[in-house]
């Protein structure tokens, strides 16, 4: 074997090298960077304080999502201020073992749809935390994130500015 080609084995091996090395660290930026634009409120319930102003930031797709609980059982919420109540598919108020209460009629984005109301012993979302809230159980609700209506939101004060959402209790600072 001659020298010549014990050095462009050399350089093909590390031409190989650094590609790998180059793909492993772009496909973990890439993964990190890309949550964090599609979920960039997922460090939500490990940094509130109780009681204190909330920010949330708005997600690539436009909206305000966040890790939150219902009766203490962790849900995804999307915040949604033309929602008249928390909103949950059923799937989910079944697994959360909620009583349906009267059947009744909602108009939603997609048209009418049937439902029941609900009572929610609790809700938290952050730091903030409210005790017998108003839901709604939509079966056609086809995946498990929740609407979080203004039957919570409506007890708090709302700024939205710069794709960013400040809740805050009222009397808090």
């Amino acid at each position: 074997m001659s020298a010549r080609n014990g050095g462009r084995r050399g350089g093909i091996v590390m031409m190989l090298l650094f590609w790998i090395l180059l793909m492993t660290v772009g496909t973990w930026w890439l993964q990190g960077g890309l949550e964090s634009l599609t979920h960039p409120n997922a460090d939500l319930v490990t940094t509130a304080d109780s009681g204190m102003p909330l920010t949330l930031e708005r997600n690539r797709a436009g909206h305000f999502k966040a890790p939150g609980e219902i009766n203490g059982e962790p849900v995804t919420f999307l915040l949604d201020t033309g929602a008249t109540y928390v909103a949950l598919p059923g799937g989910l108020a079944d697994r959360l073992g909620l009583k349906r209460g009267e059947r009744v009629w909602f108009s939603t984005a997609n048209g009418r749809v049937k439902g029941a109301r609900v009572q929610l012993d609790s809700v938290g979302l952050g730091g903030i935390r409210m005790r017998d809230v108003q839901g709604s159980v939509s079966p056609n609700m086809d995946n498990d994130t929740v609407l979080l209506g203004m039957s919570f939101l409506s007890r708090l004060s709302i700024r939205i500015h710069d794709g960013e959402m400040v809740l805050s209790l009222p009397d808090s600072p």
